[in-house]
Parts: C-alpha cells; structure tokens; sequence
C-alpha cells in the first residue's frame, strides 16, 4: 500500500511538470500604427516575437519543467530521510517518500508558476518595446512620433 502512495505521489510530480508551461507569444494587445498595411504589421510582429524570445534568453517551458521536476525529487529525498531518522521501519520511510514527492512536486509547480510569470513579463517588455520601436501602437501610450534630429551646431 505504502509504496503505491510513492508511486502514485511519483506520477502526480510527472503530471504537475507536463503543465508547467506558458505561452510561446506575447499576452499583450498591440495594435498597427496609424496608416501601416496589416501585412507590414504582420512582418514587425514576428520580427519582434523573436527578438523578445532572444531577451529572456532562455525556453521558459524547460525552465518550468525543471523546477518542477528539482522540488519533486528534492521532496522525495527529504520524505525518505525523514522517514528513516524516525525509525518506525522500512514502510514508514516509503510513505514519507511519497508524501515529499507530493508536497516537493507542490512546491516546484509553485517555484515554476512564479517563474513562468516573470518570465513572461520579461518576454511581453522586450515585444512591446520593438513593436512601439516599429511605429505600432500600445494601448495607453501616445502614438510614435518620428522628431528629426536637430541641426548640427553652429561652426565659428
């Protein structure tokens, strides 16, 4: 019985880090600039999607799977040796194995939610940022305007 609770505790750690992912895109609204053609947009928008996945420099959906899978295995190891230092035996261990493979996977689904969070923060900053860069319109800023440089100085 006890070693089913460890293999099912195993599972749900493998469940939890199947789910951890975020979206591949942007989750902000960005809207073409005034007189830009759709497909110009279309061209700035996959420009900018790529250059806001270079800026958070790393797949945010191997990351999360990465911490969920660290806080379940770390759970585990620290279910088991809670298990052996109290001495009730070899099945009091197991069930404390599984029971720190449920409360780790918690954990590192909780460490990759908050991840996942910033990282797609970072992700929407950087797109927004070159779409406005492009002349394309973010809801709440003014409209891009192009100023010309001012004239060089004066030589005496």
């Amino acid at each position: 019985m006890n070693r089913n609770n460890t293999i099912m505790g195993a599972m749900l750690g493998l469940t939890l880090a199947g789910c951890a992912s975020i979206p591949t895109g942007p989750s902000v609204a960005v809207m073409p600039g005034p007189g830009k053609p759709f497909d110009q947009f279309q061209q700035d928008n996959a420009v900018c999607r790529q250059f806001a996945e270079q800026q958070i420099g790393a797949n945010p959906n191997q990351v999360a799977r990465e911490q969920v899978l660290t806080g379940a295995a770390t759970g585990a190891a620290i279910g088991a040796a809670s298990g052996a230092l109290m001495g009730h035996g070899h099945e009091s261990a197991e069930s404390m194995a599984g029971a720190g493979v449920i409360v780790g996977s918690a954990a590192g689904a909780n460490a990759a939610s908050a991840s996942t969070v910033t990282l797609q923060r970072r992700y929407d900053i950087a797109y927004q940022q070159c779409m406005y860069a492009k002349g394309n319109l973010i809801p709440g800023y003014p409209a891009p305007r192009y100023a010309p440089p001012p004239p060089p100085p004066a030589r005496r």
